[in-house]
């Protein structure tokens, strides 16, 4: 199989069985003998097409007779394919675009490969005359054609922030985020893990944040064929999430609970911050979810974790006041992980938003109920509106009395990336380059 169909193949699994891009990716990437030319070649094809949907739809649509709900899910993605080669990349020839994706076709359905040539074809003779036609006061349209968001998506970040931000925004989200990994300091060093992984020609940075925090400039897709990840030296997690746990700040001899923790990234790395001392209680209510944190613990040799299937929208009685630090890291829309997750773009809409706040606000409140006196709790998310996130936070406070909110940004300066006002922390991928998190600390009086 060559690197076009493997691409192929990802993206009719994502778009027909709702597949995440990252999982469907490793999945063909380790299922398939590869070159590592072609895993980065499948991997640019199938973010760079999902970044751009919207935009190579426009396209196609353009010059294509058929309506694109009409178009064979596999041709229509051949043709996605061969347009975001043409637009995008410079250094494939256009004749080579066009035949293999004509050969792909004909092995997909053999009927559809002359619509394939002729929309190819027209679209390289027009190339230099596309352009995007909206009227003067269609700005907002403008923006989600071109950086290919949901135009609901751009109005309610314009609800927040000004035009220049919520472009730069946009511009952003269709760039690869850093490729980070954490060095289990249960069992290694930051030095030893770079020194293995020079050896193996992978480029390796510190990051001037977190010291076990380390920054892949290539080579991120042999990581988990590598004997140091599956000795349980490394665990790849994005600095933002990282920041989480670090913020929570758990010590050797506490009882944390961990609220919504699958897959485990934040629960293994506050295991190794307690040095794998003291109990740490890993809830989900995915139930398939749970192996992986399991799984991830015993890689890292941590001892000290406990999974339970919970729902937390439900109150645990059994644990009222009993925890030193709770964290919850809440279900939210997603919205500053578009990055690594491009099709989140295309499953959100904003009833989503709606309904996600209902649960984020049931949830906080149950596990504020866990925290002892003079505990903490963080509530964090992975999005960057503020209806997740500062709004939640806040009419939290004016309902609990007990809890005042603890000024994480001078208390953790140094590893929090950027400037940032009041006391919570929101990160965005276009200004600190690193996944959109919020962060807020409270302390139960």
């Amino acid at each position: 199989m060559n690197a076009r169909e493997g691409a192929l193949k990802i993206l009719y699994d994502i778009e027909k069985n709702k597949a995440y891009s990252n999982i469907s990716l490793n999945k063909e990437l380790k299922n398939n003998k590869y070159t590592q030319i072609d895993k980065n070649f499948i991997t640019e094809l199938v973010y760079g097409t999902l970044e751009n949907l919207i935009y190579i739809n426009h396209i196609i649509q353009q010059f294509s007779k058929m309506k694109i709900k009409n178009i064979n899910p596999w041709i229509l993605n051949i043709i996605r394919l061969g347009v975001y080669q043409i637009i995008f990349l410079d250094k494939v020839p256009n004749f080579a675009i066009v035949n293999e994706s004509v050969n792909l076709s004909k092995k997909y359905n053999k009927k559809a490969s002359g619509f394939v040539n002729g929309v190819l074809r027209n679209i390289i003779r027009n190339k230099d005359k596309l352009e995007i036609k909206t009227m003067d006061n269609e700005h907002k349209k403008y923006l989600s054609i071109k950086y290919s968001h949901p135009q609901w998506m751009v109005e309610r970040f314009l609800k927040y922030f000004s035009m220049d931000f919520t472009e730069e925004l946009l511009k952003a989200n269709n760039k690869r985020p850093k490729f980070y990994i954490r060095v289990n300091r249960l069992k290694t060093d930051v030095k030893e893990v770079m020194e293995i992984l020079n050896k193996a020609n992978i480029e390796v940075k510190e990051s001037p944040f977190i010291p076990e925090a380390l920054i892949i400039n290539s080579g991120f897709t042999q990581l988990e064929k590598l004997e140091i990840f599956e000795k349980g030296y490394i665990y790849i997690q994005d600095l933002s999430s990282m920041l989480v746990s670090r913020i929570l700040d758990p010590q050797e001899g506490n009882f944390v609970i961990d609220i919504c923790s699958a897959p485990g990234g934040k629960s293994t790395y506050m295991a190794e911050l307690m040095n794998n001392k003291g109990q740490i209680l890993s809830r989900d209510i995915h139930e398939h979810k749970l192996k992986l944190i399991k799984q991830n613990a015993k890689r890292l040799g941590i001892n000290i974790i406990n999974v339970e299937h919970f729902d937390a929208t439900k109150l645990d009685h059994n644990l009222l006041g009993k925890a030193d630090k709770v964290l919850v890291d809440a279900p939210c829309s997603g919205l500053g992980v578009i990055r690594r997750k491009p099709e989140i773009k295309y499953r959100k809409d904003e009833n989503d938003i709606k309904d996600i706040t209902q649960i984020q606000r049931r949830i906080l409140q149950n596990a504020s109920q866990y925290v002892k006196s003079n505990g903490e709790l963080v509530y964090s998310t992975c999005t960057i509106i503020p209806d997740e996130n500062e709004y939640i936070v806040e009419d939290f406070l004016k309902n609990n009395s007990k809890f005042k909110l603890i000024d994480i940004n001078s208390k953790y300066s140094k590893i929090i990336p950027g400037e940032h006002g009041g006391k919570m922390v929101q990160l965005y991928p276009h200004i600190h380059d690193v996944d959109g998190f919020f962060i807020a600390k409270l302390m139960k009086e």
